[in-house]
């Protein structure tokens, strides 16, 4: 096992996404997270095929001025609908000669894939940026085709047709019902029960339906609270992405650049934080969501030693009562005998000398020395 390999070792991290869900659960796997996929968003790819085939047919016989491309895997459906129609190689060729405008890095990827040049790229992923930097241009009297993200149209056409523009929507494909409804809502009460250390998102759209969720199960303040005692990270592929969550009062983590790998390495960094770590004469302690490791190696304890251990690493070092200790357990025992019970379990399941009695005062976690 590599050192990077376990960093993630019993840490619980929810996708909320379904592009991409399994890249993403494949890169955070590797690093030994647990992951759960619950799309808060379905995508339905070819609304109206025919529709889309014969808007082709006309952009290849008669061309067009400029196509907006909004997203990498819309404009990739588009060219695979074309090719399984017969007609791929010429909308390629077709596209060669227009002008090419790209919503961001990915779009611009998926052109550049298939070896076309995009004419301008708006780094915010923002349609406004596009919009904005036509009409200053000037559109006039220019058709104009759009290819639409799974929202469908954001204004941009209607922003382009004020400017004297000819705009008409590509639709690829469209947001629509979550595939696994109860999934997404079981997911939403366990983020607010503590069970994720991370929930992840990659689209603006999904974030907000994962938020709608999270209303109608009345758990807002559960998962603000979470956030803000450090026990749940909210990560957003990139800003766009953020804005509703930032909206409802969440700090998100966001990466240096809006792209996967980034987020994925971003996620390593703060859920394999070294600061978070307590060391312990027999290695380093690290207390997730729902499991507790030594050394990276997960520890076999109950949700009671865990309970425990959140609150011995809580203050490294300090001494925790029998009755402080009782109040964290599971239940409703007012005897403080449990929580004696409960430590002696948990030192047996850590099979190390890491948890100290300090006679007639409590419990605390033992603290390596400091190495000179």
């Amino acid at each position: 096992m590599t050192a990077l390999g376990p960093v993630l070792a019993g840490t619980q991290i929810l996708v909320t996404a379904q592009r991409r869900a399994a890249d993403l659960s494949l890169a955070l796997g590797r690093r030994g997270a647990d992951v759960t996929i619950a799309a808060s968003l379905g995508v339905e790819s070819h609304i109206d095929e025919d529709t889309l085939l014969a808007q082709t047919r006309q952009m290849i016989a008669t061309g067009t001025d400029i196509v907006v491309v909004t997203t990498g895997i819309g404009f990739r459906g588009w060219l695979d609908t074309a090719e399984a129609a017969g007609m791929g190689h010429e909308l390629i060729e077709a596209l060669e000669s227009v002008r090419l405008i790209a919503r961001g890095p990915k779009a611009r990827g998926a052109l550049q894939a298939a070896g076309l040049v995009p004419d301008w790229v708006a780094e915010s992923e923002t349609s406004a940026e596009i919009a904005e930097f036509l009409a200053t241009e000037g559109v006039k009297g220019l058709s104009i085709a759009v290819q639409h993200h799974g929202a469908g149209d954001d204004g941009l056409e209607q922003r382009l047709r004020a400017a004297g523009g000819r705009p008409f929507g590509l639709v690829v494909y469209r947001w629509g019902a979550p595939p696994d409804p109860s999934a997404v809502e079981r997911s939403v009460r366990d983020a607010a029960a503590g069970s994720y250390d991370s929930v992840v998102f990659t689209s603006a759209p999904g974030a907000a339906a994962w938020l709608a969720a999270v209303n109608d199960a009345g758990v807002d303040d559960e998962l603000l609270r979470l956030e803000k005692d450090r026990r749940l990270v909210l990560a957003a592929v990139g800003p766009v992405t953020a804005d509703p969550l930032r909206a409802a009062g969440f700090d998100p983590l966001l990466p240096d650049r809006a792209r996967l790998g980034a987020l994925v390495r971003s996620l390593v960094m703060y859920l394999g934080d070294a600061s978070e770590n307590v060391a312990t004469p027999a290695g380093l302690l690290r207390v997730r969501a729902t499991a507790a490791t030594l050394n990276h190696e997960v520890l076999p304890v109950s949700p009671s030693g865990l309970a425990i251990l959140r609150a011995l690493a809580s203050e490294p070092g300090s001494v925790r009562s029998r009755e402080e200790l009782l109040a964290v357990l599971p239940g409703d025992s007012g005897d403080p005998h449990s929580a004696e019970v409960a430590v002696a379990r948990l030192r047996e399941a850590i099979g190390q000398p890491i948890v100290q009695t300090v006679v007639k005062r409590g419990y605390r976690l033992a603290i390596a020395e400091p190495t000179p």
